[in-house]
């Protein structure tokens, strides 16, 4: 069987449309989609880290959920132990009080520094110096437990006692103390 230009033309033709189909179908359709699920697994797997992230903060909010009655309740308590009204208006005056209660005369104190509490939202930390010139050593220690007690929102950071040689039964007394007050 003999084929005639005609019919060797259609042949080729209708290879060449083959080839022509076949390359379409690889390069335009199966290859793009290859690499689409490719992408796409590459993104779901680089979820995972974000997902357990996401799972962990979802457990802390929860845990924080089941603990905002007791934590709204010790917050009720600390605003009720902060007056109201500027801490360098009542701070000074409440300390020199209550070291006048304790027996000691001259209580000058001063702010030194004051921070944001980043915990504590509404909050801030106020660094404050107490300068006692003339006290006896175990009346201060005695007033500095009493204050530690009395006084919940503050802390004692650090205390200097010098002893003056003109007057062995006083000591001079420097405290740095913290408290927390309302923004």
């Amino acid at each position: 069987m003999k084929l005639g230009k005609d019919e060797l033309q259609k042949l080729v033709l209708g290879g060449l449309l083959l080839i022509g189909v076949v390359y379409s179908y690889f390069d335009l359709l199966l290859f793009p989609l290859l690499a689409r699920q490719e992408a796409a697994t590459k993104s779901t797997v680089a979820l995972g880290p974000e997902i357990d992230n996401a799972q962990a903060q979802i457990k802390k909010t929860q845990d924080l959920e089941k603990r905002a009655p007791e934590l709204t309740l010790v917050l009720t308590q600390v605003n009720a132990m902060i007056p109201e009204g500027s801490p360098v208006a009542w701070f000074p005056t409440r300390t020199a009080d209550f070291f006048k209660r304790q027996g000691i005369e001259k209580v000058t104190t001063r702010l030194n520094s004051e921070t944001v509490e980043k915990e504590l939202p509404g909050f801030r930390r106020l660094a404050w110096g107490v300068d006692l010139p003339k006290v006896d050593f175990a009346d201060f220690g005695s007033a500095l437990c009493i204050l530690e007690n009395e006084e919940l929102l503050l802390e004692v950071n650090s205390i200097q006692i010098d002893a003056s040689r003109d007057d062995p039964q006083t000591q001079h007394a420097l405290l740095t103390v913290r408290n927390f007050v309302k923004q």
